[in-house]
């Protein structure tokens, strides 16, 4: 199987559209189809910050039903998860734009998507292992946890990536560069970290490149290996790309 796995998106809608038509991908009712049968994968954080998260996640809940979905859900997601079950969590970083949106909706539809988020949210493995040589998982895996048992540590690693305790001044935790030590047989395709480009350090790549910063939107073609962009139609922001050093 070939596969256009796509970084994360953070309700820029038009922009994936755009990227799904340059990867070849044709519309047949609600889902995309690809003539040559490759196969769309996501690295997570479909919503939040964007200007339309309910219309890409309504894309995935079409993939979803249509039994064609391969999405690795990310810290994001978790967190819109949390909410629509009731938790006491925060609206920042970008969820209060998501929980806006949602409400302008009428009452029944309003909850009508809620359930079904949360329908959508707990089909999700934590990572995603396609073929015997690709893992997508959202803030990357490190070689040790590959096919391990599920645990706290690797539900933790995959949502948020290889979090020190410590934290930037705008609330953001310091993580560690995992991808350096990484030396496993598998290829790594995660996203979670803004980079101006994809990054390619051993058989990993992050391929979140900023979208919804004014960025790009990122796909990478397995296995052939290759980077296919489209630029965001967003404001710059380049105070929040990280630069790895």
């Amino acid at each position: 199987m070939k596969y256009d796995i796509i970084g994360d998106i953070h309700g820029c809608y038009q922009e994936l559209l755009q990227l799904i038509a340059r990867l070849g991908y044709e519309k047949q009712g609600d889902v995309f189809i690809h003539p040559e049968n490759r196969k769309l994968a996501f690295v997570g954080d479909a919503m939040d910050r964007g200007p339309e998260s309910l219309n890409v996640l309504r894309l995935l809940f079409a993939l979803q039903d249509a039994g064609i979905l391969y999405y690795s859900p990310g810290n994001h997601c978790n967190k819109l998860f949390r909410y629509f079950k009731g938790n006491d969590v925060q609206l920042t970083h970008g969820l209060e734009v998501t929980v806006d949106e949602w409400q302008q909706l009428h009452k029944p539809e309003r909850q009508q998507f809620r359930k079904r988020y949360i329908h959508f949210y707990e089909q999700l493995p934590h990572y995603q292992q396609l073929e015997n040589d690709l893992i997508v998982a959202h803030a990357g895996l490190k070689a040790e946890m590959i096919g391990k048992p599920l645990s706290k540590g690797i539900a933790v690693f995959v949502l948020y990536g290889d979090i020190t305790g410590r934290f930037h001044a705008d609330g953001r935790p310091v993580r560690r560069d995992w991808a350096k030590s990484y030396r496993g047989q598998k290829w790594v395709v995660y996203g979670h970290t803004p980079t101006a480009e994809p990054y390619f350090v051993n058989r990993t790549v992050n391929i979140d490149t900023g979208c919804v910063f004014g960025g790009s939107l990122t796909a990478f073609r397995f296995p052939e290996k290759e980077i296919v962009s489209v630029p965001s139609l967003q404001p710059y922001q380049p105070d929040r790309f990280h630069i790895y050093s």
